[in-house]
């Protein structure tokens, strides 16, 4: 087993740390009134919908390396597995 972090979970840390910096930062933002809070008591889930919004072209930008990475990573195991099946159909056929 390897000691390097799998690119998939390395990915979805990433992509989180930048969804809760945004909500962090427009959190802050809807405090001090730089941008308008929701409406009643729907605030946070103002904040929450504004900070999906903000961080999805983000982690798109910022993390294309990443993304590239994790993609490589799926495909070595998706052929790995489909290997495996071509081996395990052609050993029954010979049974």
């Amino acid at each position: 087993m390897s000691l390097t972090p799998s690119a998939t979970l390395r990915y979805t840390a990433m992509r989180l740390g930048i969804f809760v910096g945004c909500f962090l930062v427009l959190w802050g933002l809807v405090h001090f009134g730089v941008v308008p809070s929701g409406l009643g008591d729907s605030n946070l889930l103002w904040v929450l919908l504004l900070s999906i919004v903000v961080s999805a072209p983000l982690s798109f930008v910022l993390l294309r390396k990443q993304r590239d990475e994790m993609s490589e990573q799926l495909v070595v195991k998706v052929d790995r597995a489909k290997d495996r099946l071509v081996a395990n159909q052609t050993q029954e056929d010979g049974v």
